[in-house]
This record gives C-alpha cells, sequence and structure tokens, in this order.
C-alpha cells in the first residue's frame, strides 16, 4: 500500500544541536587528524615531485563515457503574461532583466495559481525562488494579511537572499517580509512576528524557538502557502524535529511546494506517494535534462598531492583559466577624504611595492569541508596579497552577511566557504568555483558548482583531486553523469613560489593560533552538547 503524502518525520538519535548555529555538513573524516599547526613547511623543506604524477591511477578506472552537452529546456515561446502573471508582477520582472520564463517557471507556476501542491525540480540557477514568489504574491495582492506565507530554508544566507526577491518584486503591493534566523536579536526578531509580516522566511530551529518562547502574540494558523528551498537539504533527519514541530502547527489546508535542484529517495517517495483525502496530488516537475549540471560549466580536475595545495591554489589563483579572464573586475574606488594630507601620509611609502602584487583573480568561491580549513586559506591568501573573505558557521552572522557583501560588491575577489555558501545563493558573474576538498557527498558538488554558470553564462569549476579522493570522484560522475577533465598544470611554474606559499602557512597557522577561532570551536561545541529537554526539541541546525 502506497504512503500518504503527508510528510512524517521521526526524529533521529542524534546530538543535539543550538539553536544559534548551522553546522557546515562537510566534516571530511579523511582529515580527522588534521592540524593546521603542522601544515606550514619550511622554506628549504624539499618537496617530492614525483609524487605529482601518483595518483593518476583512478582515470584508468573511469570508464563513464561523457555525455552528449545538452542545451538548457526553455519554454516553449511562453510569456509571463500566459502564465497568468498580473501586469504589476511582470512590470517587476522587466525592471530585473526578466523578460521570458525559465523551464521550471513555465510548468510550475500555473498549476501554483490553481492552488496545487508542487514539487519543482530544476537546476541550479534557473530561477526557483521566482517560481513561488510570483504565486504567492499575485494571491497575496487579492487577500493581503499577515502571516501568509512561509518560506524555509536551511541556510541563513539564503533566507536573506529570498527575502531580498520577495522586496524587489513586491515593492510595488507594499510586501511587509521578516527574516528569521539564528544569530540575530531573538527580541527584535519577536517584534516583528508580533507585526504579523506578509511573508517569513526562515530557517526551521529558530522559527520553532519562537513558536515556543512566543506570548502568543503571533501564529502560523493562517499561512496560506509552505515553500521547502533546498528540499533535499531540509528533508533530512538533521531538520526532522523541527519540521516536525512545524507540521503539527501548520493548516492542513495550506498549499505546499517542495523546490530542489536534486531529486532525493525521499522527495520521490513524496511525489510518488497517495494525496491525503480530498487533496489533489502534487504538480511535479522534474527537469527535462539527464545531466545535473548545466552545458555552460567546463569541469575541471588537478591532480594534487594534499601538502601542496597551497601553492597549486595561489598558482590557480594568479593564472586563471583563459575563458575567465574577462571576468576580472576592478575593486571599486574608495572614499576620498576632503582636506590636505599631512606631510608624514603624504611621504609615507606603501608597505608593498607594486610590482611584487598579483593581479587579482575574478570572482571566485573556494569551497572547504571544515570552517577552520576555510579560516586558515583565507589568511594564507590575504598573506599572499590576494584579497579574501571567509564564509563558515563559526563566524557571527553580522561578519557572514559583511563577507557576502565584500564578495558581491567586489571588493574582494575570494570567497572561501564550506558549504554554508553552497546552497542557493545567487551571485553575479562567478566566473570560477575551485574544491578545495572535494564534497562528502555527490549532491552537494552540484550546489557547488552551481555557484557559477548561471542564466546560461558560462563558468569554470576546478577541483583539486589528493590521493584520498579517487572514490569520490568516481561518485561525483556517476551522479553527473559526465567526465571531468584533467586540466595540466605547468609544474615548475607552482613550485617557483613554494617559498612564498609556506611562508604564508607559517604565518597564517601562528595568526590560527594566536586568534579567538579556538574559543569559538569551544564555544560551538558547548552549544552542540547542550540539550534542551524542556521543549523536546533538538537544538536547530541553522
Amino acid at each position: 500500500m502506497k504512503r500518504r503524502s503527508d510528510i512524517v518525520f521521526q526524529a533521529p538519535q542524534k546530538r543535539p544541536r543550538s539553536s544559534d548555529d548551522d553546522e557546515d555538513t562537510g566534516s571530511d573524516d579523511s582529515d580527522a587528524g588534521y592540524d593546521l599547526r603542522q601544515m606550514g613547511q619550511s622554506s628549504d623543506e624539499e618537496i617530492p615531485t614525483g609524487e605529482l604524477n601518483s595518483i593518476s591511477r583512478f582515470k584508468e578506472k573511469n570508464t563513464a563515457q561523457p555525455s552528449s552537452a545538452l542545451a538548457s529546456a526553455t519554454s516553449k515561446s511562453a510569456s509571463f503574461s500566459d502564465l497568468g502573471i498580473s501586469r504589476t508582477l511582470q512590470a517587476a520582472l522587466t525592471s530585473m532583466s526578466i523578460r521570458a520564463p525559465t523551464e521550471v517557471q513555465a510548468a510550475c507556476i500555473p498549476p501554483l495559481l490553481s492552488g496545487r501542491d508542487c514539487i519543482g525540480n530544476a537546476k541550479t540557477g534557473s530561477g526557483k525562488t521566482i517560481t513561488f514568489a510570483l504565486p504567492i504574491l499575485q494571491k497575496l495582492a487579492v487577500d493581503p494579511y499577515g502571516i501568509f506565507a512561509l518560506v524555509l530554508t536551511p541556510t541563513r544566507e539564503l533566507a536573506f537572499q529570498i527575502s531580498e526577491q520577495f522586496a524587489v518584486l513586491g515593492a510595488a503591493l507594499n510586501i511587509c517580509t521578516s527574516v528569521i534566523v539564528g544569530g540575530m536579536d531573538m527580541m527584535a526578531q519577536s517584534l516583528e512576528l508580533g507585526n504579523r509580516p506578509h511573508v517569513v522566511i526562515a530557517t526551521p530551529g529558530r522559527l520553532v524557538d519562537h513558536l515556543n518562547s512566543g506570548s502568543g502574540e503571533w501564529n502560523l494558523s493562517r499561512v496560506k502557502f509552505l515553500v521547502l528551498d533546498e528540499a533535499d537539504r531540509l528533508l533530512t533527519p538533521t531538520f526532522a524535529p523541527e519540521l516536525a514541530h512545524l507540521f503539527g502547527v501548520l493548516p492542513k489546508s495550506r498549499q505546499t511546494c517542495l523546490f530542489t535542484a536534486t531529486m532525493t529517495n525521499s522527495i520521490e517517495n513524496l511525489a510518488d506517494a497517495e494525496p491525503q483525502p480530498g487533496k489533489q496530488k502534487p504538480f511535479v516537475h522534474r527537469t527535462s535534462e539527464t545531466v545535473e549540471t548545466v552545458a555552460t560549466l567546463k569541469q575541471h580536475y588537478i591532480l594534487v598531492p594534499s601538502h601542496v595545495r597551497e601553492s597549486y591554489l595561489y598558482h590557480l589563483l594568479c593564472n586563471p583559466p583563459e575563458s575567465t579572464l574577462h571576468m576580472r573586475r576592478a575593486p571599486p574606488e574608495p572614499v576620498k577624504k576632503f582636506g590636505k594630507p599631512s606631510k608624514t601620509k603624504r611621504d609615507k611609502k606603501k608597505p608593498t611595492d607594486e610590482e611584487t602584487i598579483p593581479e587579482q583573480p575574478p570572482p571566485t568561491i573556494i569551497f572547504c569541508n571544515r570552517p577552520r580549513t576555510a579560516a586558515y586559506l583565507t589568511l594564507v591568501l590575504k598573506t599572499l596579497s590576494i584579497r579574501s573573505t571567509a564564509l563558515h558557521s563559526r563566524l557571527t552572522q553580522r561578519e557572514r552577511l559583511s563577507s557576502l557583501s565584500l564578495f558581491r560588491s567586489s571588493v574582494v575577489p575570494v570567497l572561501v566557504s564550506t558549504d554554508v555558501g553552497s546552497r542557493g545563493l545567487d551571485i553575479e558573474d562567478v566566473a570560477l568555483v575551485i574544491n578545495w576538498d572535494m564534497p562528502m557527498e555527490p549532491e552537494e558538488y552540484t550546489h557547488r558548482v552551481g555557484r557559477t554558470a548561471r542564466a546560461g553564462k558560462g563558468g569554470v569549476a576546478i577541483s583539486f583531486v589528493t590521493e584520498r579522493d579517487e572514490d569520490r570522484v568516481l561518485r561525483i560522475e556517476g551522479r553527473i553523469k559526465m567526465q571531468l577533465t584533467e586540466m595540466n598544470v605547468p609544474e615548475a611554474q607552482v613550485l617557483e613560489k613554494l617559498n612564498a606559499v609556506s611562508t604564508a602557512k607559517r604565518l597564517a597557522n601562528m595568526e590560527m593560533h594566536d586568534s579567538d577561532f579556538g574559543k569559538r570551536e569551544k564555544i560551538h561545541k558547548i552549544k552542540q552538547g547542550g540539550s534542551r529537554s524542556d521543549s523536546g526539541i533538538m537544538g536547530s541546525r541553522i
């Protein structure tokens, strides 16, 4: 007998989580003994260069045939007017330079407007947020009240981004949104919820915290729309207790939408299950393409011994792929201060000769599996005069938003991120994605490389493959149904900078040791270890 489509969650037996933290997903078990203090090699250390070619054995095992490039499916001469979108919202789309719907938008908007539940599957960068935002705003305009729609996301950064898109699309409707995520002041959030915003965008754990600690000034009893964005990540044991709690307080008559770039077994089961009595089976849209990554994305790997990865990274940033060079962006001009500079300032020489400062790379995101690695790499690159900033769960929310702002505005061209930055973030014109660590799960690779080559533009993804990554590469290639192509890097040029990189590694390790990063790690462990038995809900992973 087929089970019903009402989502049933059982809280897994796992450690408690703090509502103020969103754990980075990639804890690489192969790095369990990874000590950054031992990574800085002396400048005169002999590097066994023969190892550089010793891990190419996995190429012989890889028999998967590369699939033919598939062009992105486009809607058949459909327009937003044909889909039933109002003129007001069409004008908002035009202001965003969006003139024609994508495949997922053309498929899912009509059933959403008709009131059906929906499961939407589409590649990264295909406009899934607009797909659910337009029907919500159009129905909200007819009967405006709060709280009308609830959008759940697995990460804080994605919640802020969705809120921005709602604000732009709903500007003419005077839409009121509220972002409820960890790392922000709960009292201020409570006041926002008490004002009953039209749309609440939240991470599950923080919203449950407010429900448990609230005074009843607001509730979710009239929510018309529930959206699970990045549903493949939300429908995992990590978020099960919080989602079970939320489904218990949401009205049964709500319209539920799930959107994801990867169709997992749990989502497939929901799509195939029998509907609840009196409800229609959900509309399901699956992407028409068999290859998960877009045709405009060039995907490569570099065989790199783990102990010289920093040297290869520095060389790659100083010598990015030729197809990305035109995407280099000059940083914004600094704000000029009025007044005559003092003699001391005029005569003061720059600390570094301009000739030694490398040309900055095009917009690049470097993904790694651990917060400590992200912090360490950022320090290494800064020491090497590569402007960079970090994004990971050990930063405060203010620091995380600041890092994203610096990267979006081209103040820094390199963002070093854990997987908190791999989901849903739409950052314009990212030229290059580098996997410093191979992701633990193949689907995470799809989300990481999806930060580039968005909306039909080109992009490059390069993965560092070390001697222990063979199985991960094969699993990724099986998932995306194509082979990664090897990128040959001139070894001699890499080793030319070895002394400078080794010095940068030493300095970065010293700064990591002297900084408060260790304190942040201890605080994080304490939060993880603290249970919340009074509410029966585990700390949320937000």
